[in-house]
């Protein structure tokens, strides 16, 4: 995204001062909601445009035409692209922790159900959105600032939320570890090169059962002795 103009202001405006009113204001209330509605509407343009066009080409212009706003009301919620930029990442990290949440947060935790679910998550544009900015930021420094302190902050939720909802795993950190990043690893980079053309999506199904195999594999089977199976 072209993040270029009052760079070194990269601060995330959510509540702007004409949106705050005295406790109890139902004005207050209707405000703050239209405002909430306006930055989501801004996210989820910038979303689409990373998806349409790239993140070279993603404009703060181009973002408030997508939103079906003016940019001085797009700078009314977010002053520069930088602002937007971190604003849609956190959205992001959110979303995929929401889904994450969803499909494992059930009593029984089937494999296969768990690979299906990472396998959907990883063909929404919300995907391909935040590859081409974590593509972009190796070689952008602006927004390498941006994007690295936020995938440390959601590595370390991910993790947290990982062990809470998998407590037959607890014991065996090693193993988790493992499954996580086999997961995370073929998942995601499957769904890129069925983007990019590199693999056809005919291969994906037993490509999926292979790595369902493969999770069974490292799943703590407990007996009276509390050790798992080798």
């Amino acid at each position: 995204m072209a993040i270029s103009g009052a760079r070194a202001k990269n601060t995330i405006k959510t509540t702007p001062a004409r949106d705050i009113a005295p406790r109890g204001s139902g004005g207050a209330t209707l405000q703050a909601a239209k405002a909430a509605q306006t930055r989501k509407r801004l996210i989820d343009a910038t979303v689409r445009c990373l998806v349409k066009y790239g993140y070279a080409k993603t404009t703060t212009p181009r973002v408030a035409e997508e939103a079906g706003l003016s940019r001085g009301a797009m700078m009314h919620h977010y002053e520069n692209g930088a602002a937007l930029i971190k604003a849609t990442i956190i959205e992001l990290h959110e979303r995929r922790l929401r889904a994450f949440r969803r499909a494992a947060d059930k009593p029984d935790h089937d494999v296969v159900n768990l690979v299906e679910t990472y396998w959907a998550q990883v063909q929404k544009p919300a995907f391909i959105a935040f590859h081409e900015l974590a593509v972009a930021a190796r070689t952008d420094k602006e927004l390498a600032a941006i994007m690295q302190p936020l995938q440390d902050e959601f590595s370390d939720r991910f993790n947290t939320q990982a062990e809470t909802l998998f407590p037959e795993w607890r014991e065996f950190p090693e193993r988790f570890d493992l499954a996580m990043t086999l997961s995370q690893t073929i998942l995601e980079g499957m769904a890129i090169a069925v983007q990019t053309g590199a693999i056809s999506p005919a291969k994906v199904p037993p490509m999926l059962v292979h790595l369902e195999d493969q999770i069974r594999a490292l799943m703590p089977t407990v007996f009276d002795t509390g050790r798992p199976t080798s």
